[in-house]
């Protein structure tokens, strides 16, 4: 086995026991006793605890239904992830999408009804996010008023069509660039910046303080490509040394070969790798580049990344080399709102959970969808077509958890521009803290955040950075 390799098979172990938990009927550690998560089908059910105020007092209790709105309940769909190669980044953001709702209908719910977030696996393939996509716009069981995820590119890009048809908003957990383009993601709300803006803020930053040689690499689709297509749109005006094109040329599939992309990079001598990819792609790519004496810096698009690296036998080359992007604060490293609020409602409803700075999106994404349908409900409509309406007349308050949000005016006057960087550093990683130890760190230094590159800054946005041909 090839050293790149024996990191690949330590990290594929050490993410899922870090950020899935354990338990004997597979749900996420810290919460059987409180939802249960249907991995092919069905829904979670929440239950009641105590906690702060956290429902508006205004919202009306009478409005106009149809689909996913009883008088007891509000039904949103989470059309998540929760396996395959993304599952280690996901499971965390569900637990705490969990959490965000027990915690608001422990306060009364919203317009006095209990929220029920349907959660569905896709395993991150696109026919099972097809079928449960059709099973949330359906008038069934698991039909539902708004889809308050839908998690990643290509597989919200292959529902766009049917979210129209059925009239129904949509949040993605994908930063893919289209989402802002209305010819795309008509009914798709995007929150926090791009892959393409994250990528100009990063390549900005990461030549400034290393260098002008810039090797990219990337997965193929809408999450690699547009990632990659952000930073060469960087390189491009900053006068910067393309050394070595990988777009689309890292193969996302376990047990792919990556040899090619590690000979070139370590070939081509770049300052600094940007990188579209994922965690264990990063430990197989990034490992057998160290390995062969490659000393290069390395950073890239928010998903490449992830904490639980730090455990394992690349935590060293993270330490010296990596520099980590991403879209909002991470765990307890800063004092407002959101964070006080996260930190309460994990250690009083999962106190044994590991630390993970992944909790921050359920929050983030419980903010967006509780003001819209709020905003429904005062407007008098929460119908599927009232909540689509609505989404596009708020501005989200993210309590100091991420830049604020709205859709109001033109995509080039609404979209989040700002991102954040952050030193790994393993002497703070605390491998084994749970949301309960006050001192747990993922091992994170902030650098620059919410930044907002002079490129990001001017970039006239009129359509999505990358498209898919076909």
């Amino acid at each position: 086995m090839t050293k790149s390799r024996s990191w690949a098979v330590l990290l594929a172990l050490g993410l899922v026991a870090a950020a899935c938990g354990s338990s004997d009927d597979g749900t996420a550690a810290g919460d059987a006793s409180s939802s249960t998560t249907a991995a092919a089908g069905g829904s979670v059910t929440t239950g009641a605890s105590t906690g702060s105020a956290a429902t508006g007092d205004d919202v009306p209790t009478d409005f106009k239904t149809d689909l996913g709105v009883t008088d007891t309940e509000i039904r949103i769909g989470y059309n998540s992830a929760l396996t395959g190669i993304f599952a280690p980044s996901v499971a965390p953001i569900a637990e705490s999408t969990n959490v965000f709702w027990e915690y608001i209908n422990a306060n009364g719910g919203i317009a006095g009804r209990k929220v029920v977030p349907v959660i569905l696996d896709s395993a991150y393939e696109v026919p099972k996010h097809l079928e449960n996509n059709e099973r949330f716009i359906g008038d069934g069981a698991d039909s539902v008023v708004m889809i308050g995820q839908s998690a990643g590119s290509p597989q919200t890009a292959a529902t766009v069509k049917s979210l129209e048809a059925a009239n129904i908003a949509a949040i993605p957990l994908t930063w893919y660039s289209g989402w802002a383009d209305p010819k795309i993601g008509k009914n798709i709300f995007e929150v926090q910046t791009t892959y393409c803006l994250e990528s100009m803020n990063g390549i900005t930053y990461m030549s400034e303080k290393f260098g002008k040689k810039v090797a990219v690499i990337s997965f193929p689709g809408e999450y690699g490509q547009d990632g990659a297509t952000g930073a060469k749109k960087a390189i491009e005006k900053l006068g910067l040394d393309l050394v070595y094109d990988g777009e689309g040329l890292v193969d996302p599939a376990a047990g792919s070969d990556q040899t090619p992309v590690i000979t070139s990079i370590v070939n081509a001598k770049p300052d600094f790798v940007w990188s579209s990819i994922n965690p264990t792609k990063l430990s197989e790519i990034m490992g057998g580049a160290v390995a062969q004496g490659f000393t290069g810096m390395w950073s890239g698009n928010s998903p490449t990344y992830l904490y639980s690296l730090l455990g394992s036998e690349l935590a060293d080359a993270l330490d010296k080399y990596y520099v980590h992007s991403t879209y909002f604060s991470l765990w307890n490293a800063i004092d407002s709102p959101g964070m006080t609020e996260l930190v309460t409602e994990m250690r009083k409803l999962r106190p044994t959970a590991p630390v993970s700075d992944l909790y921050v999106l359920g929050f983030v994404n419980g903010y967006v969808v509780k003001t819209v349908l709020e905003q429904a409900a005062r407007n008098g409509d929460m119908t599927r077509a009232g909540v689509l309406a609505a989404a596009a007349e708020v501005k989200v308050d993210m309590k100091g958890l991420a830049p604020n949000q709205s859709w109001k005016g033109t995509p080039n006057e609404y979209i989040v521009r700002e991102s954040y960087l952050y030193d790994v550093d393993k002497s703070t990683y605390t491998p084994d803290g749970t949301v309960s130890d006050e001192d747990a760190s993922t091992g994170m230094t902030l650098i620059k955040g919410p930044y907002e590159s002079p490129i990001a800054k001017d970039y006239d946005f009129t359509g999505a950075c990358f498209v898919a041909k076909g």
